[in-house]
């Protein structure tokens, strides 16, 4: 039996564990998937992150069958919530909203390692280190 043809490819950032149809429908409707059988693999699969975005890449193929191909958060969620804050400075040129120290840096950089373009863990600190700069965040060294 051939592969079966891919025709659509999206990247849905959702809450994990409690997907909203409405941006399943935006996103997905075009394609032909059964929203319903996506949100509810997707709030299976990442139930125990709950409150966490969770980014999905949702592949659609030609019997609108569909495959979910699964991310680690986004970095400036991962260091809002470990700093406790809502968002990141509005000019993080002048401003600062907070100080991440070196082991938090280093675990966010373990987590997010597999999908940085990075080859080791101290390419990965730096790529979070600069996140965290350009968001208004001081990294303790």
């Amino acid at each position: 039996m051939p592969p079966k043809k891919k025709t659509h490819e999206v990247t849905l950032a959702l809450e994990a564990g409690n997907a909203a149809m409405v941006d399943l429908g935006k996103m997905l409707g075009p394609t032909g998937a059964n929203m319903r059988a996506v949100k509810v693999e997707y709030d299976e699969a990442t139930s125990k992150n709950r409150g966490e975005i969770i980014p999905v890449i949702v592949s659609v193929y030609e019997d609108r069958s569909h495959t979910l191909a699964y991310k680690t958060p986004p970095t400036s969620f991962l260091i809002r919530k470990s700093l406790g804050i809502q968002s990141g400075a509005a000019n993080p040129l002048t401003t600062t909203v907070g100080t991440l120290s070196a082991t938090q840096v280093k675990e966010i950089a373990e987590r997010k390692l597999p999908d940085l373009n990075a080859n080791d863990l101290d390419a990965a600190i730096k790529i979070v280190a600069g996140t965290a700069r350009s968001m208004g965040v001081k990294v303790a060294s």
